[in-house]
């Protein structure tokens, strides 16, 4: 009798629920707020990197231009990873919901 209690406790399941808690809609609304400030934030990283990469590579200060480049290629990489999060998110989250 145990065993049989056991397996049934044991198949657990679970699906996301938007409507499940309360405030909910909130969270969406400061996900979607912050996936929207973090966008803004890269697009300001890139045109300050562009700026000092430019100016630093007119003054011939390779120090300075090596920065602004870098920064630039992580603003880059910052709104590319940005874009791809709700993608790579449900990739992901159906890959684990395939293991048996």
């Amino acid at each position: 009798m145990t065993a049989a209690v056991i397996a049934v406790l044991a198949d657990v399941s679970a699906s996301p629920d938007p409507k499940g808690l309360p405030g909910s809609s909130v969270a969406e609304k400061l996900v979607n707020g912050l996936f929207f400030y973090t966008l803004i934030g890269c697009l300001a990283g890139l045109l300050i990197s562009i700026l000092v990469w430019v100016f630093s590579s007119r003054a011939q200060n390779v120090h300075h231009a090596t920065l602004g480049r870098q920064g630039t290629i992580i603003a880059f990489f910052g709104a590319l990873i940005t874009g791809a999060a709700p993608a790579l998110i449900n990739f992901f989250q159906d890959l684990g919901s395939q293991v048996k």
